[in-house]
């Protein structure tokens, strides 16, 4: 299971952007966790990037501790073919 948080940071951070789909200047945590809730990939962005590049970059980073995985459940922020194929590509998994 793949989601995004877009969260303020400080003021004075040097890494932040906007999400505006949120309305949130700060950043975006990108997490994957399993049917338990226990988390196996976590990416931090600046919060203008969006939902799918992050989480195709969790993957990235993560790859060899999601080898065992099958599917990847999504909500419709994750929908593209493009994502799609990447995923496939990454983890061998469908979304």
């Amino acid at each position: 299971i793949i989601d995004a948080q877009s969260v303020k940071n400080s003021e004075t951070a040097e890494e932040k952007g906007y999400d505006a789909g949120k309305n949130v200047s700060g950043i975006k945590r990108h997490i994957a966790v399993d049917t338990q809730g226990l988390p196996h990939a976590i990416h931090l962005t600046k919060a203008n990037i969006s939902d799918r590049e992050g989480a195709l970059e969790a993957f990235k980073s993560a790859s060899s501790f999601l080898s065992n995985v099958v599917n990847v459940l999504a909500d419709g922020g994750y929908t593209c073919k493009n994502v799609s194929s990447k995923v496939k590509e990454i983890l061998g998994s469908d979304v």
